[in-house]
């Protein structure tokens, strides 16, 4: 046995959904209300992605949200484009500031450097400096000094065939890091996530991001490199049902009985299963001295992700270390035993979830898709629904945790009347006692889940009262 198959985490995770049955009272939805930030002028085959949220603390807009997402051109073979909005009351109205062409988007900013002399005599600090990070090929990121109303041309600062979300970004030690998806082979004829290896990025807050030679970029670990037997589909993994599904690498493979994938068509195709993989990796740094994984010298960052298995609960890991000469160098994390853990318990785990650290609570806070249903057959499922049973993305869960592992369930903040209106893909900042949130979503005019018509605001209030 392969030091893989033994070492992988092998845990029971339970399940906070708190489903009202006929006789129970429903659960308090945290942020059920929300306002409509960008609308798709057609349902049908103009979807809205990847809503990106941060908030700038500082400067004139002191207390700005600013948003973007993307307008999808696929269907109509037509250019995708990216809308950045801000909101100066809380959330309560939005404007569109700019329109660019970019792959998909995520915002992040770095903190302003003081300058000058106010009233009392202390230093001002300017509005912090704002980007925005594009996927594609190649890998593009745009500036903005003034909270979003202006943005330099988008500037390469990569080669090669880059993924993401916008999943989160942290700053420490006068550096910004934040994570992507690099594809590194295009041997798959499906869904390519195992040839995705997550790429840790790192810059100096007071450098020129747009610049290449700013960045410095982690060494690169594919998920088909990890577990043996993968590409032989005999993934060296056992004790708890990991791939769910029979994968056929490099191709997808047919899910028994799973018909009627996309309603209207005759019969439906048959639902598959693409090879296992990651992808949408948020990054964190652990700073209790009593967690089994701190890092005294603070050079070790962990990599959670989606982890694509056909199953729940579990998220993907990784580790990145800096090495003495700057480099950062990416590996399996491992456990007291010695053994390697990829698979963390993670509720939805299975989908994009967003993962945001407060310092006030000194906690971790995880936005992400609940599943209710993930062991129902797929030739029972409803034809509108998407994808396959653990694919579920209408109920938007919170939940919290000290540690990273051991996570406790905040409430349920948002669903949709129906699976196919999707409340998914969710990015969150805090905003005051509150946590302010931009969702992708739809109703009942959306194509599927997954293509969606709305992007909506949410608002959690006094989200640390939660905590218990």
């Amino acid at each position: 046995m392969s030091s893989v198959t033994s070492c992988l985490l092998v845990a029971v995770v339970t399940c906070s959904c708190l489903c009202a049955t006929a006789s129970a009272a429903p659960i308090r939805l945290l942020a059920q209300d929300y306002v409509v930030v960008g609308e798709s002028p057609d349902p049908a085959n103009v979807p809205l992605y990847n809503p990106s949220l941060v908030r700038i603390d500082s400067g004139p807009q002191a207390g700005r949200l600013l948003g973007c997402y993307t307008v999808s051109g696929r269907r109509t073979e037509t250019a995708s484009t990216v809308n950045i909005v801000a909101s100066d009351d809380h959330g309560a109205t939005w404007q569109t500031l700019a329109t660019v062409r970019l792959g998909q988007p995520r915002l992040f900013t770095v903190a302003p450097v003081a300058h000058g002399a106010g009233k009392t005599g202390k230093p001002v600090a300017s509005a912090p400096v704002v980007y925005l990070i594009g996927s594609g090929s190649p890998l593009r990121i745009m500036r903005s000094d003034d909270a979003g109303a202006t943005w330099s041309a988008p500037a390469k600062i990569a080669d090669g065939d880059w993924h993401q979300s916008a999943t989160n970004f942290i700053t420490t030690s006068g550096y910004v890091y934040l994570a992507l998806e690099k594809r590194v082979t295009r041997v798959m004829n499906a869904w390519p996530v195992g040839e995705l290896a997550p790429v840790l990025m790192r810059a100096r807050i007071d450098a020129d991001l747009t610049r290449p030679e700013s960045w410095t970029f982690a060494s690169e670990l594919a998920f088909q490199d990890v577990i043996p037997g993968y590409r032989e589909n005999d993934p060296q993994i056992d004790g708890f049902g990991v791939p769910f599904f029979c994968q056929q690498y490099p191709d997808r493979a047919p899910v028994a009985g799973g018909r009627g994938l996309l309603p209207g068509l005759s019969g439906g195709p048959v639902r598959t299963f693409s090879p296992m993989g990651w992808l949408e990796t948020n990054v964190a740094q652990i700073t209790d001295p009593a967690h089994i994984w701190h890092d005294p010298a603070g050079k070790t960052f962990h990599l959670l992700m989606r982890a694509h298995t056909g199953g729940t609960g579990y998220a993907a890991l990784l580790k990145v270390v800096e090495q003495p000469d700057g480099s950062m160098k990416t590996m399996p994390e491992t456990v007291p035993s010695g053994k390697r853990i990829l698979f963390l318990p993670v509720p939805g785990g299975q989908m994009r979830f967003h993962l945001l650290r407060d310092e006030q609570t000194k906690l971790w806070w995880l936005l992400g898709s609940q599943a209710t249903d993930s062991m129902t057959r797929a030739d029972l499922l409803p034809r509108d629904r998407y994808d396959l049973p653990n694919n579920e993305r209408h109920r938007l869960v919170l939940h919290f945790s000290k540690n990273l592992v051991d996570w406790c369930f905040a409430g349920l903040v948002a669903t949709g009347d129906s699976p196919k209106e999707a409340r998914h893909y969710a990015s969150m900042v805090i905003d005051g006692d509150d946590l302010a949130i931009l969702s992708r979503s739809g109703d009942a005019r959306a194509r599927s889940a997954h293509d969606g018509n709305l992007i909506t605001f949410h608002r959690v209030k006094d989200f640390r009262t939660l905590v218990y």
